[in-house]
């Protein structure tokens, strides 16, 4: 049996949780491979919004396994109020979510660092969610960082120490304030937490439930557009959110890789800093914002708002080896008479269908086609035929361009809300 790979295909935010959701009954095993607190996966059912950052988005399935895996960096405190959000909820994760003894801790001082740096690169900022991400995978590079499995190991609070000092110089190069004994005594709460789950080696786990021809999707977060290696650098994550981190994030081999499924917007947002070729700086980007409720479940932060970039979805695509298309939000652009995707990019004066080495906006101007739209509600629909003829000719078009089929299309956030179009 092979694995099945879930990730995104733009800048993030693209509705995974949702589709995890929706999909977990196909599977036996969840496992999130890459990301950490930056993350959120929003789900949305019996009229509750539920936002997931660490956890696995199939853990509203009790009888599913959920795994953390080693990629995946942990803050303690994010990991704790979500379980015991989860438990107020009558759900008890102990019985079915696994963490990686091989994933890496965030610290109260990676935290501070992330802060401090950000703060310190005024208008140059990347646009960091402050989570402590960077400065974690920073350590974990650099062989100093601190793996959920050092908590039961003896001298790990020598360990916590001697890292947590090195933070503290290197906080002294910058002219930021803090107080680092706010956050610990919450932090090894957390700690104590994460000690009542079963700490494993995942890797095995995994491998074995293959073996065994158990059925086993990896979930990816943020968006392949965010990839520290082939994403809008340096406005990225830090790891790698390709189909390739699912290897690496979970100890997988490439040849156990099997269906790698593309999750895309009906159109583009982006949080934060960093180049958007089509982002509407408008009434219309307004429009989308509004209808979309485009705010950063991780943030809170409005999202950027833009149409459909092609060249962008097609180096995606390429990157990821995506063998099946999900569409989301598309119940957001009814109201639209008009809908522009970007087919192409100018850029110096030169037409180009590809994405060049840098993006940044003042040199790239998209190439538009305007696609006719449609008005009808769509988020009550739950059969493919019933779609506005106008709204196929749209999913038509991307299947079209990007030679990839859609499966699934999401109309609205609830579980039920999903049509598909060639059932998996």
């Amino acid at each position: 049996m092979k694995i099945d790979v879930l990730l995104g295909l733009q800048w993030g935010d693209e509705g995974k949780g949702k589709i995890v959701d929706v999909l977990t009954p196909h599977y036996d095993m969840i496992a999130r491979f890459q990301g950490g607190p930056n993350a959120g996966h929003s789900l949305e059912f019996n009229h509750i919004k539920h936002i997931l950052h660490t956890i696995p988005s199939g853990i509203f399935h009790e009888e599913k396994i959920n795994i953390i895996g080693n990629g995946v960096v942990i803050d303690p405190v994010v990991f704790m109020n979500e379980t015991e959000s989860l438990i107020r909820l009558g759900i008890d994760p102990v019985k079915n979510l696994y963490v990686s003894k091989k994933a890496h801790l965030i610290l109260p001082s990676h935290r501070i660092l992330d802060a401090a740096s950000e703060a310190a690169k005024g208008s140059t900022k990347i646009g960091s969610t402050l989570k402590g991400i960077g400065p974690t995978y920073m350590d974990k590079t650099g062989r100093n960082g601190i793996r959920v499995g050092d908590i039961v190991m003896p001298g790990f609070s020598e360990k916590y120490r001697f890292l947590t000092n090195k933070h503290r110089e290197i906080l002294g190069q910058y002219d930021y304030s803090y107080d680092i004994e706010e956050y610990e005594e919450e932090w090894f709460r957390g700690i104590e937490k994460l000690k009542s789950f079963r700490l494993i080696d995942s890797e095995h786990l995994i491998n074995n439930f293959m073996e065994r021809g158990k059925r086993v999707l990896a979930e990816g977060a943020q968006g392949t557009l965010l990839d520290i290696d082939f994403g809008s650098y340096p406005f990225v994550t830090s790891s790698n959110t390709i189909c390739a981190g699912a290897c690496t994030g979970l100890g997988i081999a490439p040849s156990r890789i099997g269906e790698v499924i593309g999750i895309v917007k009906a159109y583009c947002t982006r949080v934060g800093s960093g180049p958007f070729p089509t982002e509407l700086k408008d009434k219309t980007g307004d429009k989308l914002r509004k209808q979309g409720l485009e705010f950063g479940s991780t943030t809170g932060r409005p999202r950027r708002c833009g149409w459909l970039d092609l060249p962008a979805l097609k180096y995606s695509i390429m990157l990821n080896g995506v063998t099946q298309l999900i569409i989301t939000k598309a119940d957001v652009l009814s109201g639209f008479r008009e809908l522009k995707v970007c087919t192409a990019y100018k850029l110096k004066g030169k037409k180009i269908d590809y994405l060049p080495f840098d993006i940044a906006d003042e040199q790239i101007e998209p190439v538009y086609e305007t696609l006719t739209g449609w008005d009808e509600d769509i988020t009550k629909i739950h059969m493919y035929d019933k779609l506005p003829e106008n709204f196929k000719k749209y999913i038509g078009f991307i299947e079209k361009e990007t030679g990839v089929k859609v499966s699934i299309i999401s109309t609205g956030p609830g579980r039920e809300q999903a049509i598909f179009p060639f059932p998996l």
